[in-house]
């Protein structure tokens, strides 16, 4: 069942066009990577799931009923922009946004205590929000946004500000949000390496229009066929002789002595083929697939996509 369903969704601002005609689909308990350039129509497609703002056609189905502003209730939101009061003392303020999205006094106090806890903030509960480190401020923001236990999760780009070691943390608390309580994740960001740890699903919005949309570990076996990985003792001279037009692209490296190769062949190019005449022209050590990163994906999407507009 899609806990969410976005359906030809269009909307513009004065002159521009933000999103034309968009539809996405979105697995209940599912992590959902809504990925794009800067100004793709990604936060405009946030803030119409929000509430905050109404498609100009189009609709939204949440939980099987079109979207309605009682929805809210149900939706947690981390945006990019934070929206903490600087002069507010931390507990203070997290109490204030507890008891907004509904929560008495009793319970509010109990979440908080042990999200404070788990993210081991609790000592900074009675200092001022502007005495906080980025990465600080952003674990507050991260507790207001899930505490209330919300079917629906949506983070603009949760990482920013973030040394390693809280990014894995952070990581650590989505996962469990989704695995242990059954939340869905819409995640946004450039952080293409995330997207490969986090997410099922994505969509990839580019001027204004969903360019992909798919299973993450499909997307990558469908876009890498073709491509191998192969690591060699000998001359890469060789071995570029030896499979001639076979080969679209490749991209050689040296690693501990040995030479490394990533291959793009021609379209139903025999494999057992390619195996044979390397093993001939090189001293060949492995010969595995290559699956491209999401990172590659996304840069390969987009370039393409540029170029038939």
């Amino acid at each position: 069942m899609d806990i969410l369903q976005v359906n030809n969704v269009s909307k513009s601002y004065t002159k521009h066009l933000a999103l034309d005609n968009v539809s996405l689909s979105i697995p209940e308990g599912s992590i959902y990577g809504l990925l794009g350039p800067n100004g793709a129509g990604k936060t405009t497609l946030i803030r119409i799931i929000n509430h905050i703002t109404a498609p100009d056609s189009g609709e939204v189905i949440f939980d099987g009923h079109p979207l309605v502003e009682d929805d809210v209730a149900h939706i947690g939101y981390l945006p990019e922009e934070r929206g903490l009061y600087k002069k507010m003392k931390v507990g203070d303020q997290a109490m204030f946004f507890a008891k907004l999205k509904g929560l008495s006094s009793r319970e509010a106090m109990a979440e908080l205590r042990q999200w404070f806890e788990r993210l081991e903030i609790m000592d900074w509960w009675n200092k001022k929000v502007e005495e906080l480190s980025k990465g600080m401020a952003q674990k507050v923001q991260f507790i207001v946004t899930v505490l209330h236990r919300p079917k629906l999760l949506i983070f603009d780009e949760p990482f920013s500000g973030f040394d390693p070691i809280n990014t894995d943390i952070l990581t650590r608390e989505i996962l469990r949000l989704n695995r242990e309580n059954g939340a869905t994740v819409i995640f946004s960001t450039h952080n293409m390496e995330s997207v490969e740890t986090l997410c099922d699903n994505i969509t990839l919005i580019n001027r204004s229009h969903n360019i992909l949309s798919g299973n993450v570990a499909e997307i990558r076996q469908n876009m890498g066929k073709g491509r191998y990985r192969i690591s060699f003792e000998g001359e890469p001279s060789n071995l570029l002789q030896a499979l001639g037009e076979r080969i679209m692209d490749c991209r050689f490296s040296t690693e501990h002595g040995l030479n490394k190769a990533v291959v793009r062949l021609q379209p139903d190019t025999d494999r057992r083929e390619v195996i044979d005449l390397v093993n001939k022209a090189v001293d060949l050590v492995t010969f595995d697939r290559a699956l491209p990163s999401m990172n590659d994906i996304f840069i390969q999407t987009v370039e393409s996509n540029n170029q038939q507009q």
